[in-house]
């Protein structure tokens, strides 16, 4: 427990009841998404104005009390598990649409506001806010830019860091930061919006956020290629961007998640197939006509058993709805799931999906494979039981082979989960010691004393890599 001076300063800053140290409160915020991780704070708090942010982050500066900012804590990498006790800062109050300026296509949000909820009135006005993690109808948007979220429409349109144009900051002493604004030019010293973008919580509190919007695309259409060689579908992927079309949606989901996918959503899906690409192309209605039937072809040419095409919007929603599920429905064989990141360069996505497979296999674990193909970025996913010791020290041990075979080929140790406590072990195999140094400098100059989400990102001592030797 804080002491008592303290615990008066952070009430008298937020009124009684937004500041919490029952027990209840406690545990509530002790873990997060990620499986296996769980460590106490010493007391939970709730803003509800950056000028709160503010004035909370005096305090705890002065006492060196350490924070952790979360929204919906539905990440998958420890992001928001408070290691080392002190605070967690709960930003669900500051939940508001502040402004949409129509004449120069932005949103002004707050960090607790949730994805789905701002998705759903952006396009009830008529304009389009692409980044669509599965998360979204829990996720808020404050998480989302803390992680660098991505999303089925990553191919197409970009993943997060490419719609935040602006943002207001708390940083550890206070101090409170503006960067970028409605501006589509702006070379004003160092991009301090993208660096926020993406850093977890390890160098300032989002408080408020402007989003870039677009014109939404005028026609869609939503198709399933059906595989029994996985090889096939996995090259299929290659050829449709080699083909320079670029799809708003390039799924992929292998026969394990096909499975409990068709259980949990009853949509009839073949079991015997190996793979299924869940592809969905927008924009002109002439060019979306021309876009799938070339990439029927494709499919055609690359031997898919079977192919059909959403008749109606209802049911492509119903389509992509179930591939947003796949981790829900994973989730339901096993008491744990462990579902990760892993992304190479598109051309190289059938050789790591076999890889994945040779890996599972080789550690005796079951590791189901689905995730944004179109831009590389696979979420093999491990349904274990926690309580089995030696089963997830194998699952453990075949996610570092898997991490070690997508840098090999080119790729990194994440795409959109983010680093937290879970891959921060890995870092150093993707940015190199000087990469760490560098990134440690920017931590120590926006948080001198290691305030903010500290234990994240940097790991006390990095995982050996043994380089793999394949074929």
């Amino acid at each position: 427990m804080l002491k008592f001076e303290i615990t008066a300063k952070l009430r008298a800053i937020v009124g009684e009841k937004h500041y919490r140290d029952d027990q209840e409160a406690l545990v509530a915020h002790s873990y997060d998404g990620t499986p296996m991780l769980q460590s106490l704070p010493d007391g939970v708090i709730y803003p509800a104005s950056t000028e709160e942010v503010s004035q909370i982050m005096k305090v705890l500066s002065e006492y060196r009390i350490p924070l952790v900012s979360r929204g919906s804590g539905s990440n998958l990498c420890g992001g928001t598990v408070p290691s080392e006790g002190g605070i967690v800062m709960v930003m669900h109050r500051m939940n508001s649409i502040l402004e949409v300026d129509l004449e120069n296509l932005t949103a002004t949000v707050q960090p607790g506001l949730i994805t789905a909820e701002m998705i759903a009135h952006i396009e009830s006005l008529g304009l389009f806010y692409p980044p669509d993690p599965s998360s979204m109808k829990i996720s808020t948007i404050g998480g989302n830019i803390a992680e660098c979220s991505g999303g089925l429409r990553g191919l197409k349109y970009g993943t997060t860091k490419d719609y935040v144009i602006g943002l207001e900051a708390v940083l550890a002493n206070g101090s409170i930061i503006r960067t970028g604004g409605k501006l589509m030019k702006d070379v004003a010293g160092y991009d301090l919006t993208k660096l926020l973008v993406g850093s977890e919580g390890t160098l300032a509190i989002i408080t408020e956020a402007i989003l870039k919007l677009i014109p939404p695309p005028k026609a869609k259409k939503t198709m399933l290629a059906m595989y029994k060689d996985i090889y096939g579908a996995a090259r299929t992927v290659s050829k449709i961007i080699e083909s320079k079309i670029i799809p708003a949606t390039l799924e992929f989901m292998d026969n394990p998640t096909i499975r409990v996918v068709d259980d949990f959503a009853k949509l009839g899906l073949p079991l015997d197939m190996e793979a299924v690409l869940l592809i969905e192309q927008d924009g002109d209605p002439e060019t979306v006509e021309r876009d799938i039937a070339r990439i029927r072809e494709i499919c055609e040419l690359e031997k898919a058993d079977r192919l059909e095409v959403a008749e109606s919007r209802e049911e492509a929603d119903r389509l992509l709805t179930a591939r947003r599920s796949a981790f829900t429905a994973l989730a339901r064989l096993r008491p744990t799931t462990m579902l990760e990141d892993a992304t190479v360069p598109r051309s190289k996505i059938a050789d790591m999906v076999l890889r994945i497979n040779e890996i599972a296999k080789k550690y005796n674990v079951t590791i189901a494979t689905f995730g944004h193909a179109g831009d590389g970025n696979l979420h093999p996913t491990a349904t274990t039981d926690a309580r089995d010791k030696e089963e997830v020290h194998r699952v453990e041990e075949a996610f570092a082979e898997i991490f070690e075979a997508s840098i090999e080929l080119g790729g990194t140790i994440t795409g959109e989960h983010g680093v937290g406590m879970v891959k921060a072990p890995y870092l150093e195999w993707k940015v190199g010691a000087p990469g760490i140094e560098v990134m440690r400098g920017i931590k120590a100059a926006f948080d001198p004393h290691n305030l903010l989400n500290p234990g994240k990102v940097f790991a006390k001592e990095s995982r050996k890599r043994v380089v793999l030797q394949h074929g």
